[in-house]
């Protein structure tokens, strides 16, 4: 049941640049490096940005590949919710030529026990009936937290279980920090996952500054900078294997692998998306832009 999937850009990544100079600018640029398709998070759904979201469709040829969503308006943070703005999401995605909307976190109360975990899938759940019958497909995407246990099995499966009607969007990274392998994830959440996102997992150097603090008396500084070596790199600047991933991810059924880097560790995202995207061309899969 393998699939073409599309490479395109996790836009968590641009939200700086989107409101420095607006989306129809920011994804010239990302189209000019060779990305063709977008995944729409954290910018404020204005009439404005909608209207150049939707002129990248036309004049640069970018697939919003999905938009996304919260089920209640998240805290500090721009975006449309699915109890308030509901029309207004089903609008803008058939405007924008977006089948996929995805639920980029579990919303901060319902990380507070299994039952609150439990309430939240069931009425994603809901929605995503809901969205169905408007020809949408509602995912969620998953971080570490996910892969706690509960009487031994993981709260990622008990969302999947409580909410048939939504699908997976994996995240690698997330999934190696979680302490399970990429590959066997997206082998178990076969043709339930349409998204990946591809995020290398890099072991980084202590900073210079770090070895001076034992012997001023900040060990735990020195420690918060020892446990800071696991970082989020670009594609191929990592550990995780994309040449296995990759292939597993289009075998899963994924109609878009999205990159993402949530630090650039002082980079400009430019230098970081063009990096991710030589480093997959050299590993073969330059047909995917």
């Amino acid at each position: 049941m393998g699939s073409t999937a599309t490479i395109g850009v996790q836009a968590m990544m641009l939200k700086d640049s989107f409101a420095e100079i607006g989306p129809f600018e920011t994804l010239r640029k990302v189209s000019t490096i060779g990305y063709n398709a977008v995944e729409i998070s954290q910018i404020p759904m204005t009439p404005e940005n909608v209207a150049e979201l939707e002129r990248s469709r036309t004049e640069l040829g970018m697939d919003v590949a999905a938009l996304s969503v919260a089920l209640e308006k998240p805290e500090g943070r721009p975006g449309d919710s699915l109890r308030d703005d509901f029309d207004k999401i089903v609008d803008d995605a058939a405007r924008l030529g977006s089948s996929l909307l995805r639920i980029g976190m579990l919303p901060f109360p319902a990380m507070k026990s299994l039952d609150a975990v439990i309430d939240f899938a069931r009425e994603a759940n809901g929605y995503a009936e809901r969205l169905q019958e408007h020809g949408l497909s509602l995912y969620y995407h998953n971080h570490h937290i996910e892969f706690a246990k509960f009487d031994g099995k993981y709260m990622l499966d008990i969302i999947a279980g409580n909410s048939p009607a939504m699908g997976l969007e994996i995240d690698v990274h997330w999934v190696q920090r979680g302490g399970l392998d990429p590959v066997r994830t997206l082998q178990k959440y076969a043709g339930r996952t349409a998204m990946v996102h591809l995020k290398d997992y890099r072991i980084g150097s202590m900073p210079e500054a770090a070895f001076g603090m034992p012997g001023s008396g900040d060990f735990t500084g020195f420690m918060q900078a020892f446990k800071d070596v696991v970082q989020f790199a670009e594609v191929g600047e990592g550990n995780l294997d994309f040449p296995s991933i990759i292939p597993a991810a289009q075998a899963a059924g994924a109609k878009y692998l999205l990159v993402e880097q949530d630090d650039l560790y002082g980079r400009t995202v430019w230098d970081a998306l063009q990096t991710s995207h030589d480093n997959l061309v050299a590993m073969g899969h330059g047909d995917l832009f």
